[in-house]
């Protein structure tokens, strides 16, 4: 064996090493921030309806919060690229931890104004707790990317299936607290975040996405290291950075149109059960099936990215939100069995959409612009979901939940036309 080829093996061995720290420790930090975004799903709505007073003006915090989290996205997928993604998640969780203690400080003082740029600043938090998923799969070998992101994204199902479930017990907290009982899941939210920060700062070393660009590196070299010359120029000169792939733009399509359905359909589900005399503890349990679906079958849908591939999934996430929008819109709004059954569908489209789409995005970059492409697609993803979140108030408050149910599944249909896009041979997509 030459020396060319122990380094490479002893890159492998640390490659495998570190990947198994690092999903540990996205595994911790997943649980807290699960719990932190948790409230705002819940009772996000509520909160706003309560203080505003006005119905169609419900779907604003998802709106603010999706739009917080497009702007902490950004910022942190550069920070990350820059200076890893260490340093960028912790930003990113201390800065939404700090937006759910201004929504509790806004509830208290009956602040409206102060309320709308806390959630904002909140929605780092949903920012961060997304990307994490990218550091999770940063040093897993090609043929493992779907089940590394599950891995991520399961994690978050303890907490955020137990966060809708305390919404009445933070609720008697935040009254024993003599503020508002809605405000309650937030204080929950805001050490969950600041703890989910601290974590990742003080455990993720050596930072998975820092260790990847130099093994790269190294990978390159000794593959170079045959031709003098070629060793003389790219030490001459640095290595441009490689553009991303179809399979990003693919991926990102798939992202932003299950975003749009889920965040329409599942901000306006607790106001529509609230309008129909449901109580918190139901509309808890609603929410925490629907994030139970979000999350929980994270570890087979990994295995089905990988194995069956990543596009028959993205397929799958158009048919089954699809069928949860169908079964929203025919659901009498007192029937909590159906109201369960639309929701959960709506999180397991989600979640199909959510770990192929990213999977493509992953596939289709290298640690050289991957925090950043990863930061910009999730810009739009984020923007996308903000302006299904400001129009579905608007939507149910001139038509109905039924309309709106069914108009987000149908816009999940247009997944179809995408990926066929996306089959189709690059000689036969130019004119």
């Amino acid at each position: 064996m030459t020396s060319g080829d122990r380094d490479l093996a002893a890159d492998e061995a640390l490659r495998r090493r570190v990947q198994r720290r690092t999903l540990a420790v996205v595994v911790a930090s997943q649980v807290l921030g699960g719990a932190g975004l948790a409230a705002g799903v819940t009772v996000g709505a509520l909160l706003a309806q309560e203080l505003v007073g006005a119905d169609s003006l419900a779907g604003l915090p998802a709106a603010l919060i999706t739009l917080g989290s497009a702007g902490a996205a950004f910022v942190v997928g550069r920070v990350s690229q820059r200076r890893g993604r260490r340093i960028g998640l912790g930003i990113g969780f201390g800065a939404g931890g700090l937006g759910a203690l201004g929504v509790v400080v806004a509830a208290a003082t009956d602040d409206v104004p102060l309320l709308f740029v806390a959630l904002l600043v909140y929605g780092a938090g949903t920012a961060t707790n997304l990307q994490a998923r990218y550091a999770g799969s940063d040093l897993a070998a090609p043929s493992a990317r779907g089940t590394a992101v599950s891995v991520a994204l399961v994690s978050t199902t303890l907490g955020a299936v137990a966060g809708p479930n305390l919404v009445a017990p933070m609720g008697s907290v935040a009254v024993a607290l003599r503020i508002p009982a809605l405000a309650g899941p937030f204080l929950l939210a805001a050490a969950a975040y600041l703890l989910a920060g601290l974590v990742l700062v003080l455990l993720l070393r050596p930072d998975p996405l820092l260790l990847a660009r130099r093994l790269e590196a190294d990978a390159a070299s000794a593959a170079s290291a045959a031709s003098a010359a070629s060793a003389e120029r790219d030490a001459a000169a640095p290595a441009p950075v490689p553009p991303v792939g179809r399979g990003a733009i693919v991926g990102a399509a798939v992202m932003i149109l299950t975003q749009i359905a889920m965040v329409a359909i599942m901000t306006m589900t607790p106001v529509e059960m609230r309008a129909h005399h449901h109580d918190l503890s139901e509309v808890g349990v609603v929410i925490g099936i629907h994030i139970a679906a979000m999350y929980l079958p994270s570890p087979l849908t990994g295995l089905l990215v990988d194995r069956v591939g990543r596009i028959p999934m993205a397929v799958a996430a158009a048919v089954t939100l699809l069928a949860a929008g169908v079964v929203g819109a025919v659901a009498p709004a007192d029937s909590l069995g159906l109201l369960v059954l639309a929701l959960a569908l709506l999180g397991l489209g989600w979640n199909f959409g959510l770990i192929s789409g990213t999977a493509l995005v992953i596939d289709a970059t290298t640690p050289a612009n991957r925090a950043r492409t990863q930061g910009t697609i999730d810009v739009l993803i984020a923007l996308a979901g903000a302006g299904g979140g400001a129009m579905s108030g608007v939507v149910m408050a001139s038509a109905g939940y039924a309309l709106l149910s069914i108009a987000g599944g149908v816009l999940s249909a247009l997944l179809v036309p995408v990926v066929f896009w996306a089959l189709r041979p690059r000689s036969a997509a130019r004119p």
